[in-house]
């Protein structure tokens, strides 16, 4: 046997693994591994070895046979090249978990903008991304109005968008235009300009009587210097921007 169908062999037996690991944990599967079932792209989305990948200018690539649930629990697996930047939207507007390269792209300075963050909102409570060219493990659990974002097997992200401890957090999305209450949106993966893999994408609908109590000692990074002047520059801009439209 050739050795590209044995590889692919091998990938299809693992993804019914997958699945069927998915299946007895109460999770469903995104993602067959060899196919676009279920997804829509412009056609700058190939399948390879198993995964996703964006290997050209065109969009984004959405989940289309259903929208994400109130309260749920998504994986996936992702790989960035260098200098990446991506992003797993999972709710209305600008609520993202971050992918990026935190080494070789310029959004890695600010840590609101780094892999596992919700993306110029919350940041992370520390970096544990792999090399680009790695592989990645993400989660992203939401119950209520509680968020968490996984990296790696460490829960690096987890508040509760109601405490008035996070509502500066909160504010800056949304003059971004985010809105962490949003519901029924559609999962989407970002084409940003650059290469990006994903696979093993699934999730479950976490029951009404499953509790997500979030991290009490959850602190995420702090942006300081010439990191947080960029931001409050950009804000500023939004700001005017928005006023600008408003008075039209």
């Amino acid at each position: 046997m050739k050795r590209s169908l044995l590889v692919l062999l091998q990938l299809a037996l693992l993804n019914l693994a997958v699945q069927a690991a998915d299946k007895e944990s109460g999770f469903v599967s995104l993602f067959d591994g060899q196919s676009f079932a279920g997804w829509q792209h412009s056609g700058n989305w190939v399948v390879e070895d198993g995964a996703f990948r964006r290997n050209a200018k065109g969009g984004s690539l959405t989940y289309t046979n259903a929208t994400v649930p109130d309260d749920f629990e998504l994986r996936f697996d992702w790989k960035v090249s260098k200098g990446c930047n991506s992003g797993v939207y999972y709710r209305p507007g600008q609520v993202e978990y971050q992918i990026l390269d935190n080494v070789y792209s310029p959004y890695g300075e600010n840590a609101r903008q780094a892999a596992g963050s919700i993306f110029f909102c919350m940041a992370p409570k520390k970096d544990v991304t792999h090399p680009f060219g790695a592989w990645n493990t993400g989660r992203v659990i939401c119950k209520g109005s509680v968020i968490e974002h996984w990296l790696n097997g460490e829960r690096v992200l987890s508040f509760d968008y109601t405490d008035p401890k996070w509502a500066k957090y909160v504010k800056l999305l949304g003059i971004r235009g985010g809105d962490l209450t949003g519901r029924n949106g559609k999962l989407w993966l970002q084409d940003h300009g650059h290469d990006v893999w994903f696979r093993n994408l699934s999730w479950r609908e976490i029951p009404p009587g499953e509790a997500l109590v979030p991290d009490s000692t959850f602190e995420p990074m702090p942006v300081t210097g010439a990191a947080l002047e960029k931001e409050q520059a950009r804000v500023r801009g939004m700001l005017e921007r928005a006023k600008k439209k408003a008075g039209k």
